[in-house]
């Protein structure tokens, strides 16, 4: 599958958390941080050149931006993500790494990801704030969806952490193709992978439900998510910044979920929430 490479300069680079969030409403999947600004990644078909004229970010003065494009033949990602991608080590308790990294024996959990073009790495505000926070929770004998799995790295984790059954779904043939592959790399963990939206769920229930996707898909779904947790079961809503908090509960509410906490970093949010 080819895909489009856009390349974006901004200054100053406070705003590149910000045309991440734009973009990512654009269906770009994946992103990589640069010196100048943010490599994002669209599949080829996806991509329109006009959408790019709709982005605020390149449109404020405030910032001083420029970008181009390419296409993308498929290739061996792994040679790709090679050169950007560094460990993670969350709290001394997980450990997020790809093949050619040196195992750390003191950690509890150790990952191994190959990202290729799935969004997962740890890198992310997003992911780092979702792995502490199911770091935090007691999931022996729960029913898990990680729902918008990337890389499958949440999944994984909860995997770790005892959870009975998980079940790990993403729209993007990319990421379903590559949860397979991460999971087979955790010595072929016992997750179920789906690829589709949130159709897939229904008439499954779980215990928790994470869902580490844009603003937009979050307030489309919320429904779904809803159907297809148990009474008093958790659900963990990131992937948005903290300015979309009031939205996101405004349309939580409806179906019966209550915020528990929240949790940030730099601008980006994760909301706990529990099913009525």
């Amino acid at each position: 599958m080819d895909y489009i490479e856009l390349t974006s300069r901004i200054t100053p680079l406070e705003g590149r958390d910000i045309l991440m969030a734009e973009l990512a409403e654009l269906g770009y999947e994946s992103f990589v941080d640069t010196p100048e600004g943010l490599l994002a990644y669209i599949q080829k078909n996806d991509f329109k050149a006009g959408s790019l004229n709709e982005v605020n970010i390149f449109k404020n003065t405030d910032f001083e931006t420029s970008y181009d494009y390419k296409i993308i033949e498929d290739q061996n990602w792994n040679e790709v993500w090679e050169k950007s991608f560094d460990p993670i080590n969350i709290d001394n308790i997980c450990y997020i790494r790809a093949p050619f990294h040196q195992k750390e024996d003191s950690i509890e959990f150790d990952i191994i990801i190959e990202p290729k073009m799935s969004f997962g790495t740890g890198h992310h505000e997003t992911t780092a704030l979702m792995v502490k926070k199911i770091l935090s929770l007691e999931l022996e004998n729960k029913t898990v969806l990680d729902m918008g799995c990337g890389t499958g790295v949440l999944a994984i984790l909860a995997k770790l952490k005892k959870a009975s059954d998980v079940m790990a779904v993403d729209i993007d043939e990319w990421a379903y193709r590559n949860t397979i592959e991460n999971i087979e790399k955790n010595n072929n963990l016992s997750i179920e992978v789906k690829q589709g939206g949130a159709e897939v769920i229904s008439n499954r229930q779980f215990d928790l439900i994470i869902a580490n996707i844009n603003r937009n898909i979050l307030l489309q779904d919320l429904k779904n998510y809803s159907k297809s947790l148990q009474q008093e079961g958790s659900i963990l809503l990131s992937g948005f910044f903290l300015a979309d908090k009031e939205v996101l509960l405004e349309e939580a509410q409806k179906y019966q979920l209550r915020m528990i906490e929240i949790a940030t970093n730099n601008d980006w949010a994760l909301l706990h929430l529990i099913k009525l």
